[in-house]
């Protein structure tokens, strides 16, 4: 029998999974930060005004409160065992192989559907300074830049989101300090009429009724996807057990900064009937204040915001694609790792889907990415409710004695956990409800389905991927 390299390993060990800890804890701070910051927040927020008012600041409050428990949740996990699957490696072990596998693809599917719709908006974005450009050269243009960085190194990446993560920050900052200044001070063309009276003047508070703040959970969500990448950095973080804990600790003050204080100062100095669904709210707040070039400092942002989704779509679909492989459950070559012990392999294959995306985008009209992003909705609320309910297993584990206490331990008991979770359940009612997002519910089925019978294939054409030997710490799922 021919020796076995470790590329061809189906069940690794957390500790031998081949990468390189080449992420430090400035990278990861900032990979933290970035990921709670993107489009949903440049401009889906103008949307979720419009329907109702300055309540949504209670339901970003409300959602960031839920974020934080997953997040918690989720530290947890990692300090127990930090690995790059993450995600799906815990559902694998806490709930069973059919569990691992769906989240794993599921996660997968996320961030190639992000970044088929995150490349074309980069695109459009473009066309603000030069209409001339064809959004297909764009966003290949993109896509190959962002491929290549992540082929040459995991430092590259960190360091690439380091300054996309920094550009958000500092628009955020600045809008802010630009806005507190506009309330104090009553300069620019926005200081007549800028007060915090205008979060309860036109309407109250609640000018569209409670319903119709609730109704706005479902955005809001949408605009928290991403914040959870930080696990999959696990397996390539220099000091896990330290700088995961301190980046998710700091997910309160940066919900509060950037998600609510932000839309405290944009709503107070611009009242809410003004904001328009599809205007970014930053761009409305520049021109109320008659900066000039307002538009194009934030289409300049938004524009890394695509960059930056798109970057860790790049980053975490190789990762998980193969971690996939390497339990035999997705093809054995994209285990391959290359000099620099990035999944190469992994990593080509989600970029040439992603770029299936430009083309798509050159067929089929707008309607067809809006959909997408519906279906990457309810993909990220599987990936936190499968971490809330790995977190509930592995907590009753180690309180039972089968298991290793955590060294970064979720405050409370495990109430948060499910009322967490009782929330997630909420938002995909909402879902229902919702005209423009119902798409997601009926094109997840049809996914499901098709991971059912690609499961019962892989039973029996490749029995050793599901039923493989497992870890000693794994006999806990089988009452040993």
């Amino acid at each position: 029998m021919a020796e076995q390299t470790y590329d061809e390993v189906t069940d690794p060990k957390p500790d031998e999974e081949g990468y390189v800890r080449g992420l430090g804890s400035r990278q990861i701070q900032m990979i933290a930060i970035g990921g709670a910051i993107g489009t949903g927040l440049f401009l889906g927020a103008g949307t979720a005004i419009s329907k109702a008012g300055p309540s949504l600041i209670l339901s970003y409050a409300v959602a960031g409160v839920v974020i934080f428990v997953i997040m918690r949740a989720l530290g947890e996990l990692l300090t127990y065992r930090p690995v790059s699957g993450s995600f799906a490696e815990y559902a694998r072990e806490f709930l069973g192989p059919f569990a691992g596998y769906v989240t794993g693809w599921t996660y997968w599917l996320f961030w190639v559907v992000t970044g088929m719709a995150e490349t074309t908006a980069a695109a459009v974005y473009v066309n603000f300074w030069e209409p001339s450009i064809p959004r297909w050269i764009s966003a290949l243009v993109f896509l190959v830049i962002l491929y290549a960085a992540n082929l040459i190194s995991v430092k590259l990446f960190g360091e690439i989101e380091f300054w996309f993560s920094m550009v958000k920050v500092t628009a955020i900052l600045g809008m802010i300090l630009i806005g507190v200044g506009v309330l104090t001070l009553g300069f620019s063309d926005a200081g007549d009429t800028a007060s915090i009276t205008n979060l309860w003047a036109e309407g109250g508070f609640f000018p569209k009724g409670i319903g119709a703040t609730v109704m706005t959970l479902q955005i809001v969500m949408f605009a928290y996807l991403g914040v959870e990448l930080v696990g999959v950095t696990a397996g390539e973080s220099e000091d896990p057990q330290k700088t995961l804990p301190r980046a998710i600790n700091t997910l309160p003050w940066r919900i509060a900064l950037f998600y609510i204080g932000a839309l405290v100062i944009i709503l107070s100095v611009v009242p809410w009937t003004e904001f328009q669904p599809g205007v970014s709210p930053f761009v409305a707040a520049f021109a109320k204040m008659g900066i000039p070039a307002g538009a194009g400092i934030i289409n300049f942002v938004v524009l890394t915001a695509a960059l930056s989704s798109c970057n860790s779509g790049m980053y975490s679909t190789g990762r998980m694609l193969r971690d996939l492989a390497l339990r035999g459950q997705a093809p054995g070559r994209l285990t391959k790792l290359n000099a620099n012990r990035t999944p190469a392999m992994a990593i080509t294959v989600s970029a040439l889907l992603m770029g299936a995306g430009v083309v798509l985008n050159y067929l089929a009209p707008a309607r067809a990415f809006e959909y997408i992003t519906a279906v990457a909705t309810v993909c990220g609320i599987w990936t936190w409710a499968m971490i809330l309910i790995c977190q509930i297993r592995y907590r009753r584990a180690w309180t039972g004695g089968h298991l290793p206490p955590p060294t970064f331990k979720a405050p409370g008991n495990l109430a948060s956990s499910w009322l967490a979770l009782a929330f997630l359940a909420l938002v995909v009612v909402l879902i229902g409800f919702d005209e423009d997002n119902r798409i997601s519910l009926y094109v997840f089925p049809v996914w499901a389905l098709l991971l059912v019978v690609s499961y019962q294939v892989l039973k029996r054409t490749r029995p050793e991927a599901v039923h493989g030997v497992p870890h000693d710490h794994l006999h806990v799922r089988n009452g040993r």
